[in-house]
């Protein structure tokens, strides 16, 4: 399925605010409330639109610490912690990459004994770098249409 500008449209009013009524997105884009509904249903149905979902301040539900730790892996260990790391709370998003590690992944955690108590699951896997982070620059920025 290929996304017209109309599709553009109603998918930046979703990632604005997904719990919008389509009538108000209707209103924003210039068509009806079935006709918006139809749209987000197809875009849903070919897998352009993954899902909806709360942000969720991690600084207020308790955690202390947000960091991007990345893993190189030792010899015969990534497909082992490709498995294992899904198990894992603390992680928020992990990311198989390119270049010297093999993993990047976005952790919170409660404080720095929980921080160090983290690490030491990783190192049986590989050796890790951390970075604490301090404050978003771009947070969950809209995908908008490419040129």
């Amino acid at each position: 399925m290929s996304i017209d500008s109309l599709n553009w449209k109603i998918l930046n009013c979703l990632q604005k605010n997904a719990r919008q009524p389509n009538t108000e997105i209707g209103r924003k884009v210039g068509i009806s409330s079935p006709a918006v509904a139809e749209r987000i249903k197809k875009m849903e149905d070919s897998g352009i639109i993954n899902g909806y979902f709360t942000v969720v301040s991690s600084l207020e539900a308790g955690y202390q610490f947000k960091a991007i730790i990345t893993l190189r892996a030792f010899m015969g260990k990534l497909k082992p912690f490709l498995e294992i790391v899904k198990t894992y709370d603390e992680v928020l998003n992990c990311y198989r990459i390119t270049g010297n590690e093999n993993i990047v992944m976005e952790v919170v955690l409660k404080n720095q004994k929980h921080l160090e108590t983290f690490i030491d699951q990783l190192i049986v896997y590989g050796e890790t770098k951390t970075q604490i982070v301090l404050s978003h620059v771009v947070k969950n920025n809209d995908l908008k249409p490419w040129k």
